[in-house]
This record gives structure tokens, sequence and C-alpha cells, in this order.
């Protein structure tokens, strides 16, 4: 590897695509070498903002570029043929979520990627939040005991995917991986879903069990919005303690057993760092980058967006079959 890391960003949305263009474009310990997109106009403004240079064509910003590493930032339901071919083409990818929509899509990739011991990883940047941190943190420590229930709530507008579960599928994935990381696996589902306007299950009520024995509660929907407040929050409760985060970056809260008196984290004033959510990102990258340069696993591997989709599909199974689906 070169110096510095060499990395081509994939995609040109105004908002993600934007972000991983501009978060590689500031990182200390990046080359951002290109930009590719489908429209040559839309590529070469974006590539003109960030100083790099535009293609319209993979193929060719590879052969030219060889990048250490790629960056993948597509729409949703487009991630899997650009993906495939990067991974046949054996570069090192970094793959927003949601991986894909279909398992067998998903195991294509990873199975592509083992076969060429590719670097392969995905952005579940909430896990880099510092209330998610030191929620993690409380937990790990045993400052809650044993851990009893969690639960998960996100809510917002409706995204461009057309796929009849894309709630589920491309935002509560965060929801899954989130109390994964936080209370260990997910042992069952049990999914009741709404299709308030005919447009798909836009929101959706999964029972949980964890295979500690712990149980838990996950609410998602594109029936609400992103501009209310504590339209995300997370609740994991234990015998020695309950932790709480509202809005990912907003608030952390630790209460025990029998005092009024509670633990607050809030960013203060001149806090924009961990205040701002697309920072997260940026703390995410810091260990990517160098777990790249060590030829280490990626800190999230791309398994993560797998598993995801895997409790997706089983609260689909649930819902469809009215029954509590049992995971391997």
């Amino acid at each position: 590897m070169t110096e510095r890391l060499r990395v081509a960003v994939v995609g040109t949305g105004e908002w993600w695509g934007r972000e991983h263009a501009r978060v590689f474009s500031r990182h200390p310990d990046v080359d951002l070498c290109a930009i590719v997109g489908r429209s040559s106009d839309k590529t070469t403004q974006r590539a003109l903002e960030f100083d790099t240079t535009p293609y319209v064509d993979l193929d060719e910003m590879l052969e030219t570029e060889t990048p250490d590493l790629v960056s993948l930032c597509l729409p949703n339901e487009g991630h899997f043929d650009t993906t495939l071919r990067v991974i046949e083409a054996g570069y090192p990818l970094l793959v927003e979520k949601p991986l894909v929509f279909d398992l067998e899509a998903a195991d294509r990739l990873l199975d592509e990627a083992e076969k060429r011991h590719l670097f392969f990883a995905i952005n579940f940047n909430h896990r880099y939040a510092r209330p998610v941190q030191m929620a993690h943190d409380a937990i790990t420590s045993g400052a809650l005991g044993e851990i009893t229930f969690a639960t998960w709530r996100f809510g917002g507008e409706v995204g461009s995917s057309r796929h009849p579960y894309a709630n589920l599928i491309e935002t509560q994935c965060h929801g899954f991986d989130m109390l994964e990381h936080l209370c260990g696996p997910i042992e069952s589902v049990s999914a009741h879903m709404n299709d308030p306007a005919g447009n798909g299950y836009t929101t959706v009520a999964a029972a949980l069990t964890f295979a500690s024995g712990a149980v838990g509660g996950l609410v998602g929907s594109y029936d609400s919005s992103y501009a209310y407040p504590e339209t995300h929050y997370v609740e994991v409760n234990g015998s020695a303690g309950r932790v709480q985060i509202v809005d990912t970056v907003k608030r952390f809260t630790h209460s025990v057993p029998g005092t009024e008196l509670r633990e607050v984290w809030e960013p203060g004033y001149f806090n924009d760092r961990d205040r701002d959510f697309d920072h997260t990102f940026a703390l995410h990258l810091d260990e990517i980058l160098t777990a790249l340069r060590r030829s280490e696993e990626p800190p999230i591997h791309a398994r993560a967006g797998r598993r995801a989709l895997l409790l997706a599909e089983a609260c689909i199974q649930s819902f469809h079959e009215s029954r509590r689906v049992l995971l391997g």
C-alpha cells in the first residue's frame, strides 16, 4: 500500500454518497483518488467538489487507479451487481447497509469475497455513537448485572426503495445489529406488520428472545417522522441497572435500582464532534483503515449485514406464518 491509502468512492448520492466522499477526502491517511457515478455531469460536479477524478466506468477506474479500498454507497436496492464486480476484480471494500435484500445474494457476495481473502466491511456506524459506546461499556463491565430485557424504537419517513419490506431490511437492520451488539445473539422472533398506505409493510413490531434468556422488542416505522424528538430510543434493563440511548447521539442515561438519582451524558456546548451523527462514520473509518493496514478483519465484517438480513427474513416468515421463528 502507498503511504496514504488510495480510496475510491462509488456513488454520488446527495446524502450518504456525498458523506462518503466528504469523510474520505478529509481523512489525513487517505488519498481520495476517484469518484464513480452513472451521470457524467453529476459525477464531474462531485469530483470537482472534492478535488478528485471522476469516472462513469467502474472497470476503467479500477484498472487506472488500483485503489487500496473501494467504498460503495449506492441506492439500497442496487447493491448486489456493483459490489460483486468489485469483489470479482479483487479489491478490498466497504459497503453501506443493507448488504442486500436477499440471503442468496448475500451468501454469493460473502463466498466470493472469502475465496479471494478480501477485506469486506459494512458501515453499521450506529455502534460508534458515544451513547452506544457508553452503553456497551456499562453492559460488558457488568454494571447492569444480568440483562432482562431490551427495547429498540426507530421511526421516520419512507425512502426511495420499492421493496415491500424496505423499512425492516434497510433501516431496522441497525436495530438488529445494535441489539445483538449490546445484548448478544437473538434466538427467536415473533413479528407483526402494518401496511397502512398499501405501499408495503412500513411499520413493524417484533418480540425477541435472546440466547441469554433476556427478551426484547423492536418497533420500526416509515409512518412517522425523523423530525420528531426522540424518534430513536434504546433501553437495556438488567438486574443491577438500566441504560437508555436517545436519538443515537443525543443522550445516554444510566440508572440503578432504588434511587431516583441517575447519571446522564449529553454533548456539551462546544462538543460538536459527539453530537454530530455523521461523525459516527468518521470514527468507524479510523478503525477500518487501521485494520486494513494491518491486514486484519474489518471492525464490522459484512457478515453482520447478512446476520441483520437473516433476522429480517425471520420476521417476515413469522408474520406470514403467524408463529414464532427460531434462529440457528
